[in-house]
């Protein structure tokens, strides 16, 4: 129907600069495609990767849950262990808040489950933080606030992760 154009490899940080900006207007869509016409010529390009990593996860709200497997599927394309690990755990974190925000069901047991796999990947990302670096450390903070805050936010009544409430 519509071929693509292609950008230069040239123009590939001001466009890098108007998806981080497009994302701050909350426009993920729009950061989205940037991140994907800079990846397609710049295909390992990391901040396209980690802006539309996040693009995406500014988008569960309102789309699919394939849409968190195919931002899972980018981290594979990350190559700092640190990066991939934090941004695991950033993508858990928004999909939990996300089923929050959507309410009703099993969301407050799935979310619970998310924020924990989230808070896994963030110990391990604070074992992984280069020095002075404490971001894992803020969202693993985050994450047990929010359990803590919302009382529908538990496991299961058969779930084994109910212990780590005590």
């Amino acid at each position: 129907m519509f071929e693509l154009e292609r950008i230069s490899i040239g123009a590939v940080p001001a466009a890098l600069d108007k998806a981080e900006r497009y994302r701050l207007l909350n426009e993920p869509l729009l950061a989205e495609s940037i991140c994907l016409d800079v990846l397609e010529v710049d295909p390992e390009n990391q901040q396209a990767l980690v802006t539309l990593i996040l693009a995406l996860s500014d988008q569960f709200l309102h789309s699919a849950p394939s849409e968190l497997a195919k931002a899972r599927d980018l981290l594979k394309r990350l190559t700092d262990e640190y990066e991939r690990t934090y941004f695991a755990g950033i993508l858990a974190e928004r999909r939990a808040t996300a089923l929050l925000e959507q309410g009703g069901g099993r969301r407050g047991a799935v979310a619970y489950n998310l924020y924990c796999e989230a808070m896994d990947f963030y110990k391990k990302a604070r074992a992984l933080a280069p020095s002075g670096v404490d971001d894992p450390i803020l969202r693993w903070n985050t994450c047990a606030r929010l359990i803590k805050k919302f009382p529908h936010v538990r496991p299961a009544p058969d779930d084994p992760a109910e212990h780590m409430l005590e």
